[in-house]
């Protein structure tokens, strides 16, 4: 399977340049909408609970799977929403750093929402993504 052509737009006269995102994602080619990714194992079981680090890792790494899933790849990635509950400066650090090993430069289009609580007490990052594959 050959990845589809993106365009991402990184930046634009006039704009403040934005750090490891785009402004703006497009593609010819079939869009693919996945549901948002949280720590679960396979057996459904919150991984790192109370530890941030690690369940963005486990975020990022059922999104690969997802991903796969689907025909897609990180690099076909168009658009991602981060869901955070009690969003702090670390706590942005901590999903940069997966993003940056998970996403390679110029990176999909973000939007990072602070919230009160996700389905599971016990969640504490969700990472929704928008991707296109070719048809």
């Amino acid at each position: 399977m050959s990845e589809p052509t993106i365009h991402l737009i990184d930046s634009i006269p006039g704009l403040a340049t934005p750090p490891g995102y785009s402004y703006a994602a497009s593609s010819p080619g079939e869009l693919v909408f996945f549901a948002g990714q949280v720590a679960l194992d396979a057996d459904g079981k919150m991984v790192g609970v109370g530890d941030f680090a690690a369940q963005v890792k486990q975020s990022f790494a059922n999104l690969g799977l997802a991903l796969a899933a689907a025909g897609c790849s990180p690099a076909s990635v168009l658009k991602v929403n981060y869901y955070v509950v009690g969003l702090t400066r670390e706590r942005l650090l901590a999903i940069r750093a997966v993003r940056n090993e998970f996403f390679s430069a110029p990176r999909p289009a973000a939007t990072l929402i602070g919230v009160s609580m996700l389905f599971d007490p016990e969640a504490l990052i969700e990472v929704e993504v928008v991707a296109v594959k070719s048809r």
